[in-house]
Formats: C-alpha cells, structure tokens, sequence
C-alpha cells in the first residue's frame, strides 16, 4: 500500500468518527429524519471506500 492510499484511508476513518458522532447525536434529538438518513448514507460510502481502497491495495 503506498502512501498515498494509507493517508485517505486514515482520513476516511477520521471522517467517519466524526460522522458517527454526528449520527448518534442526530438519532438523540430526532429533529431531522432526514440527516439521519443522510448521515447514514456518507458513512456507508466512506466505509465502501475505504474497503475498495483495501481490495485494491492487496
């Protein structure tokens, strides 16, 4: 794996930190389905990304 692709891999997972806090908060108040349901799909993306950066890397 170079270097390039461990750096967006760690950034993607310092991303999703941050966005699973954001969800966990958002899931508290509920004031907004719908950032729920957004939250949720950028976190299923970055998880996707940071897979096909592992696949390719292997």
């Amino acid at each position: 794996m170079d270097k390039k692709t461990k750096k967006r891999i760690d950034v993607l997972r310092q991303r999703l930190q941050k966005l699973r806090q954001r969800l966990s908060g958002a899931r508290q108040q509920m004031d907004d389905a719908d950032e729920v349901r957004r939250l949720e799909d950028e976190i299923a993306a970055a998880e996707a990304e940071v897979e096909k950066l592992k696949q390719g890397a292997s």
